[in-house]
């Protein structure tokens, strides 16, 4: 009996050694710094942002060109119906319904006018009618004046001189009555005429009206001008024009047909890394609706303007990247991450932003054997930074701040110096930029300032 209690305490006492040994063990384990070493190699500065694929080229399927007519006294029509977007038509295939309403009610106005018009042709017509009636009728009684004054004249030819006179007075006062109104009667003729011509050139003007609403009322069904796949007009605000939106005048496209071989990303990058950015510059594309295919591109335009975007602050620069080559799955409107690769540097060493450390006046890293390494630093990227002096590759230096770090000596010194140097030539370009833009602001004529697009 005493053996077998000798025995379990022997192995209780062992698996408290084993517990209090593991705890240890994992507890250093658990504390030690993590480390990492220098790296040589090529190092890139990437600006990632996300984007949104379009087509470089679309076929825009349009309202009637007719709704530009400013005599049909258009100002906007709203989208009755419109397909689902995605959709893949054929060149001919219906697209949309226009709302009518609008267009009824001035087709209705247009008829209303037109009548009047008929009514004043009508009006005119038959009071020119009348008039050159009521002249003719007058010429004739003027005529018959005329001949009995010359009647009268060869019946007074034996009669006294001053009646002979007195009757040769009246037949020239009844042909000059005669011969004034034979010349106003041709011009009443002309003032007719052109009475005539004036209402109808107004209705035939009424009557084209008519025409040209009738053709567009015929049209407000669209169809698809060529073959594609239907994707939605997008709004100056970024909203997709949709059943309920209204077309204008001046922009008269109700859905786009995009072509899928040329594919862009377009993309906003902030005012503060938009200076890095420049055209031809390479880009890696991701898109998030198929995350293990990557692609290529390149940046083809960059913005000269900065514009705001809506609901957010900040001013930002329109970037679009050219994809390289085509695919099929592809389709606009998806969301894309672009690394645009602004810079390369080869052959250089580099280590995580995670492991330096800095003061008022120096950087540095922590070394394995528990000193402070003063590094002189360059360029950096969302996650690693250039070593121009102070590492040698394969270094082991530390992630964190080990224990007891305050009372670590300073190793390489003599690089403050070089770092000094780096921070006065820094600031003497920022000056230098400084003072350009404050010249370039002074050469501009009063009153023009930067307009957003």
């Amino acid at each position: 009996m005493k053996r077998r209690n000798l025995i379990f305490l022997i192995i209780l006492g062992a698996l408290i050694a084993a517990t209090v040994i593991y705890s240890v063990a994992s507890k250093e384990e658990l504390t030690k710094p993590l480390e990492t070493e220098v790296v040589n190699g090529d190092f890139e500065i990437l600006i990632t942002v996300t984007g949104e694929l379009q087509a470089l080229r679309s076929t825009d399927i349009k309202a009637p060109m007719q709704l530009r007519n400013r005599h049909l006294r258009f100002r906007s029509i709203k989208i009755q119906d419109l397909i689902p977007e995605g959709t893949v038509v054929d060149s001919g295939d219906y697209v949309a319904t226009l709302d009518r309403s609008e267009a009824d009610n001035n087709y209705k106005d247009i008829l209303d006018e037109l009548e009047v018009r008929k009514s004043a042709y009508t009006r005119t017509k038959l009071d020119t009618t009348i008039q050159l009636r009521n002249l003719r009728d007058e010429l004739i009684n003027l005529k018959f004046n005329e001949e009995e004054a010359e009647i009268t004249l060869e019946q007074s030819q034996f009669e006294p001189p001053a009646t002979i006179r007195q009757a040769q007075i009246n037949l020239d006062k009844a042909t000059r009555a005669q011969q004034q109104a034979v010349k106003n009667y041709q011009l009443k003729v002309q003032q007719s005429r052109a009475d005539m011509t004036e209402v109808s050139v107004d209705l035939a003007k009424q009557r084209r009206r008519q025409e040209e609403m009738e053709k567009v009322l015929e049209r407000f069904v669209i169809t698809a001008p060529a073959s594609g796949m239907v994707i939605y007009k997008r709004e100056w605000n970024g909203q997709k024009r949709t059943v309920g939106s209204e077309i204008s005048t001046w922009d008269l496209t109700v859905a786009t047909l995009p072509d899928m071989s040329t594919m862009i990303s377009k993309t906003y990058v902030n005012e503060i890394d938009i200076s890095r950015i420049s055209v031809n510059q390479e880009v890696r594309a991701g898109v998030d609706a198929f995350p293990e295919k990557n692609y290529t591109g390149m940046v083809s335009e960059v913005a000269n303007i900065g514009e705001q975007l809506p609901n957010t602050d900040a001013k930002v620069f329109e970037v679009v990247i050219k994809l390289d080559g085509t695919d099929p799955i592809l389709r606009p409107s998806m969301t894309t991450s672009n690394s645009i690769v602004t810079k390369t540097y080869q052959d250089v060493l580099y280590i995580p932003l995670e492991a330096v450390h800095s003061n008022d006046s120096m950087t540095y890293v922590y070394r394995k054997n528990r000193t402070r390494q003063v590094v002189v630093l360059d360029d950096a990227n969302e996650n690693e930074i250039i070593v121009e002096a102070g590492l040698e590759e394969g270094e082991k230096i530390l992630l964190s701040v080990p224990e007891g770090a305050e009372e670590m000596r300073f190793t390489g010194l003599e690089l403050l110096e070089v770092i000094r140097e780096k921070e006065a030539e820094k600031k003497r370009l920022e000056e230098e930029t400084r003072n350009n833009n404050e010249a370039l602001k002074k050469k501009r004529p009063p009153g023009q300032r930067m307009r957003s697009r």
